[in-house]
């Protein structure tokens, strides 16, 4: 099938790696998740603009005129690639900053709604406001549920949910989201980290308010990310210092409009520059081609998991068809790091282990007992290191291939059957 044919180039496609047998072998990546490799064209766009590089908005000399065309015009491709034209694009290092210069933004005691499944990036900052947690829920269905029922019990300033679980893939239902968060007076918050990879955004159809993503899950990994709104954002700026402000006395300071309010300092020009590269190069692409291409090689991957004698795969939503090309599982008789190690020593296959910064969810899914888990938090305080509960992650990506898939299936099947 031409769909599972690569779309794109990748540097280090073509990586080979010391086994601990002592041969080489071609690098199977099936950890697109955690940070994705640097697109070829993203690449060249960098290279060609790195001469012309220098500091921006306030420079009367070509380069940096040239530099402050590139990082204003890099804003206009993020917010389009997003469908938001409306929209103010911050650019920040990632999304976990972009989290972070919202949470700061919002009226101070602003009642936030969020889930225990989030990534601690949109879990933790939201800590410093009236902070209102959802149940787990078992469906899609579930979750519009009890969020209206939240919506309906009291005033929420901020629904604040993931894209797409990078945990477990499952992708949310955004854009009924959005409908309940503005039915009762709520803005809506999206972490589309995992989403924007691999699906097709578009803010302004889908009623998203704010949205964060990260250029190095983007294949563009130069320190860029952005958050994106199209509601105006007035407050409190994370960092204070130069470029967020318009004047400043011994005593008062006037902050500059947004989004410049929210970058102070010298600002990443060339992770703007490569990041909007990728928006480009991904658009080329066609965002529906990509998705169509990771669905076929999703639905090989799951399969070829589920068959796998002593694997489990984990779901947070048992029955959903929407997903991302991530899945997270445990194989019987060995450790997260352990099985990973494995794959890595004696196969090149390169996934993820731990708790993927989704501690809460994790402990669902494994189903730690709640002794267990107040044992652990206990360890952790009396500054102990006790191993935690965790699991193996695989994702795909624009260079994933069958063969990819079948590597790590046959190489969990051969281990599967030593233990």
């Amino acid at each position: 099938m031409s769909v599972l044919v690569p779309p794109a180039h990748l540097i280090g496609s073509d990586l080979q790696v010391p086994c601990a047998d002592g041969l080489e072998r071609r690098y199977v990546n099936l950890d697109y998740a955690a940070s994705t490799p640097v697109l070829a064209k993203v690449w060249e766009v960098v290279e060609a603009f790195v001469p012309w590089y220098s500091s921006v908005h306030r420079g009367s000399g070509a380069k940096s005129q040239i530099s402050t065309a590139a990082y204003e015009q890099a804003r206009l491709v993020v917010a389009g690639f997003l469908g938001a034209s409306d929209a103010s694009v911050v650019f920040v290092r990632n999304t976990t900053e972009a989290v972070n210069v919202l949470a700061t933004a919002l009226a101070p005691h602003a009642r936030v709604l969020s889930t225990p499944v989030e990534h601690h990036a949109n879990m933790l900052p939201w800590r410093r406001h009236d902070l209102r947690m959802l149940p787990f829920t078992s469906s899609a269905d579930e979750l519009l549920e009890v969020t209206r029922d939240a919506l309906r019990s009291e005033r929420i300033d901020l629904l604040a949910v993931t894209g797409a679980s990078n945990v477990t893939g499952e992708v949310w239902p955004l854009e009924p989201l959005a409908e309940l968060a503005h039915a009762h007076g709520a803005q809506i918050f999206v972490d589309a980290a995992q989403l924007a990879p691999h699906r097709a955004i578009a803010m302004a159809d889908a009623g998203i308010d704010h949205l964060a993503l990260s250029g190095h899950k983007l294949y563009a990994p130069f320190g860029a990310g952005a958050l994106v709104s199209r509601v105006p954002l007035e407050g409190d700026p994370l960092l204070h210092g130069g470029g967020a402000i318009k004047l400043v006395t011994l005593d008062d300071v006037v902050w500059a409009d947004a989004p410049d309010r929210f970058e102070a300092g010298s600002p990443n020009v060339i992770g703007a520059v490569a990041f909007a590269a990728a928006c480009d190069t991904l658009e080329q692409l066609g965002m529906d081609a990509v998705a169509d291409r990771e669905r076929a090689l999703c639905a090989r991957l799951h399969a070829g998991l589920d068959g796998i004698a002593g694997l489990t795969r984990l779901a947070l939503w048992p029955v959903h068809d929407e997903r991302v090309g991530v899945a997270s599982f445990t194989l019987q008789g060995y450790k997260a790091q352990d099985l990973a190690e494995r794959l890595s020593d004696e196969y090149a296959i390169g996934v993820r282990h731990g708790c993927f910064c989704a501690h809460p969810l994790i402990t669902r899914l494994l189903q730690v007992p709640e002794a267990e888990a107040q044992w652990l938090q206990a360890e952790l305080r009396s500054g102990r290191e006790p191993e935690l509960p965790g699991a193996v992650r695989a994702s795909i990506g624009l260079g994933t291939t069958v063969a990819d898939i079948d590597a790590l299936t046959g190489a969990l099947d051969e281990l599967s059957r030593r233990r």
